[in-house]
């Protein structure tokens, strides 16, 4: 009887204590919710992960409500992005809006540009940055034409690093004592116009800029064209300064070797952003794939390249360096110890708009004549260019630069890229693009526009390199008879002649 009384007892209060636990699942989630909805509305709500990780940083332009509280917590900033790197909030490369990569007492080693230009800042301004970007802190610009123009030389002279230096009259009196004129490793390019007359002048201005480097305390000194990029291949970093902090102390210079723009369309309006496949050099090429391929990478054209390829040299800057024509430094004192990159490599925008045919014509006052253009140009393609540019039609010559200059076969593209002759190389055109799109050399137009005026900036630039002039000028030192090696001039690769000496040899 008790058994069954307990029973019957417990019975009405199980239906009872199923409908209050019901209740209680339904209404706690409900509740939760609405909890956690009032709190993430009024910002009071933490994500576990965010807020006990070390790393706080977060996608650059992802600025809320939340970073304001985190910012009374300790933050300095929206964006971690920005925290460490600039002040934009641009999605891409923030951190370059308004920063003048002012830092030349930060970088080991210092490295130093110097080059002869007379480009616009449309081709200025991208080389400059990009080479800031990898590692040169310092620029010697030796400037005429348009890029001495007040409008494009003020600009320059406003970038931290930079040294401008104006072809004036006073510093062709100075180049015209150097002691270059009386050595004898150059004079074999004097009193020729053209390409000759450049070669000299851009040997005078790497002297000059010597000095200037010394006097800056800089270690490196590359003698580059603002056509050119260097493309320091094999470091982790994409960094010269690594590239150049390995090499051993023994090592004098370090030889580039140099690819060449291949350029796939007969449009390009900017090069570094738009070229991306490049034709590799012979010393980066295994002997017979080079040779194997090299009547259908030539294309008709006279070379393999058609300019230069012997690439172009850095020096350590030391006691009694000199140049060596525009593509190889020497020492006074000692013939200098030289190696060859086997990764990295200067690229060479050659030819890659179809303006290029007549901007180059319009710089030389030569006679269209086979005979007149060797007195002017070293290289074969530069002649023939020459002559087309000055004697064909508009029609004609987009013709010509269609066949001999633009890579329109796709089948012989693919084939040359599978066996490395022709390579693409991306990151110089994403680090320019970048630069672009986040505003720097807008920026640094609009900044230089706005300032108050610079006219004492050019006379302190002007006055301190014809001081630099006149202590190049008037040194004079024993000089090692090693030390007379000519001059070496833009040279092509080697042709199909070099293996029919060599078996004629063997």
């Amino acid at each position: 009887m008790a058994g069954l009384f307990n029973s019957s007892s417990s019975t009405p209060s199980s239906p009872s204590s199923y409908s209050r636990l019901l209740l209680l699942v339904t209404l706690l989630p409900l509740f939760l919710a609405c909890f956690a909805f009032i709190l993430q509305w009024r910002g009071g709500l933490d994500d576990p992960v965010t807020h006990w990780s070390t790393d706080h940083h977060e996608f650059p332009g992802m600025a809320s409500s939340t970073h304001e509280k985190r910012s009374l917590r300790g933050s300095n900033s929206d964006s971690g992005c920005v925290d460490l790197l600039g002040q934009s909030r641009a999605p891409s490369f923030p951190y370059f809006r308004d920063w003048n990569f002012d830092y030349q007492s930060d970088l080991t080693p210092k490295i130093c540009i110097t080059t002869s230009t007379s480009a616009g800042l449309e081709q200025t301004l991208p080389w400059l940055f990009y080479h800031k970007v990898i590692g040169v802190s310092t620029f010697y610009l030796f400037v005429e034409g348009k890029a001495a123009s007040p409008n494009v030389s003020r600009v320059l002279e406003t970038i931290p690093g930079v040294k401008v230096i104006h072809r004036t009259k006073e510093l062709e009196e100075q180049q015209a004592k150097s002691r270059i004129w009386n050595e004898t490793w150059l004079a074999s390019f004097f009193y020729k116009p053209c390409n000759y007359e450049l070669f000299v002048k851009q040997s005078l201005n790497m002297e000059m800029a010597i000095k200037m480097a010394q006097d800056s305390g800089m270690e490196w000194i590359i003698h580059l064209d603002t056509d050119e990029l260097i493309h320091p291949s094999g470091t982790y970093e994409y960094s010269l300064r690594k590239l150049l902090g390995n090499i051993s102390a023994d090592v004098d210079a370090v030889i580039f070797p140099n690819y060449e723009s291949s350029v796939e369309r007969d449009d390009i309006k900017e090069p570094f952003s738009e070229v991306s496949m490049f034709k590799k050099n012979y010393d980066h090429l295994p002997r017979d794939v080079y040779f194997g391929s090299y009547k259908e990478a030539t294309r008709g054209n006279p070379n393999y390249f058609l300019t230069y390829g012997n690439g172009k040299a850095a020096a350590r800057v030391k006691n009694h360096l000199r140049p060596n024509g525009a593509h190889r430094w020497h020492n006074y004192r000692k013939s200098p110890k030289e190696i060859k990159l086997e990764e990295a490599a200067i690229l060479h925008y050659t030819y890659p708009k179809f303006s290029d045919l007549t901007s180059r014509r319009d710089r030389c006052g030569c006679k269209p004549t086979k005979v007149d253009v060797k007195r002017c140009f070293m290289l074969e393609f530069d002649r023939t260019a020459f002559i087309i540019a000055s004697t064909a039609s508009s029609e004609e010559m987009l013709q010509w630069y269609r066949e001999h200059v633009v890579w329109t076969d796709d089948k012989l593209k693919l084939k040359l890229l599978r066996k490395g002759i022709l390579t693409r190389i991306y990151a110089p055109m994403v680090i320019i693009q970048e630069l672009r799109e986040a505003g720097v050399f807008s920026s640094v137009v609009t900044s230089a526009h706005m300032s108050l005026n610079n006219s004492s900036t050019v006379s302190i630039s002007r006055e301190s390199s014809q001081v630099t002039g006149r202590r190049v000028l008037e040194a004079h030192l024993d000089i090692d008879t090693e030390s007379q090696e000519s001059a070496v001039p833009p040279q092509s690769p080697p042709g199909l002649e070099a293996t029919q000496i060599e078996q004629q040899s063997a």
